[in-house]
């Protein structure tokens, strides 16, 4: 089963030099008391001008992804880190039961654009963390690149049954969906810029997505398009109750 989710089941919030589209995938599954799904808590879509600051704030039992395409920030938290992300040096954050993080959108990178993926943790309250992980290229061109995962061989560790993959898919190339990593696996394909075709029938323009409870589909650019899968074991074990990537009563 293909399900759309369209840009319009997300919720926009502005707060000064910082704009922001939440989705909350389980909303697509009205019947399902979850505005989650599996192990995938909510997106992200994040544009910021360049010179703002994200003061210290709080996250607790949430695995952060920030997943940068465009700008650069500095990155400083309550467990000593300090870094730059880019769009070639991706981070994850591994919240437990008390972790704090600020982020300066430097001048120099321009405007940020990016993607925070929220994912529940296998349980509550373990150890706080932070990952980089320095990508050969920025873009994976026509192939996926798996940048996150439950396998220690990727480049960062999520702590459940997750895994992120990237692609940018040149205009008029077709791609189907990677092998599951897992059994019982539900894929959610984002589109972060571009226009995509899925079999022929549905079309996909910047920010929307489809959920896709089946491995077999079938993905053509009709524009140059940047690409984010994510995969969740539907029957993992994951803590819904995060403070960002827990059910939420909208």
């Amino acid at each position: 089963m293909i399900t759309k989710i369209a840009n319009s089941l997300k919720y926009g919030k502005q707060h000064g030099e910082f704009g922001v589209q939440i989705l909350y995938p389980g909303l697509i599954k009205p019947a399902l008391p979850d505005t989650g799904f599996s192990t995938i808590g909510r997106i992200d879509h994040a544009r910021i001008n360049p010179g703002t600051l994200i003061p210290m704030h709080p996250h607790q039992n949430d695995e952060i992804l920030t997943y940068l395409r465009s700008g650069s920030v500095d990155h400083k938290d309550s467990e000593g880190n300090t870094g730059k992300i880019s769009n070639n040096n991706l981070m994850l954050m591994n919240a437990g039961a008390n972790f704090y993080h600020e982020e300066q959108v430097l001048e120099e990178g321009g405007i940020l654009e990016a993607l925070q993926i929220f994912i529940r943790p296998e349980t509550a309250d373990l150890p706080s963390g932070v990952q980089f992980a320095q990508l050969k290229e920025p873009h994976s061109v026509n192939h996926w690149r798996t940048i996150a995962g439950k396998d220690a061989d990727v480049p960062l560790q999520f702590r459940s049954d997750t895994w992120v993959m990237d692609l940018r898919l040149e205009k008029g190339e077709q791609i189907g969906l990677p092998e599951a990593p897992a059994t019982n696996c539900t894929y959610l394909f984002y589109l972060f810029e571009g226009e995509v075709n899925v079999d022929g029938e549905l079309s996909l323009t910047k920010g929307e997505s489809v959920l896709l409870e089946t491995g077999l589909a079938e993905f053509q650019a009709t524009r140059t398009s940047d690409i984010v899968l994510l995969i969740t074991r539907t029957t993992a074990a994951h803590y819904d109750r995060g403070m960002y990537s827990g059910n939420l009563h909208l």
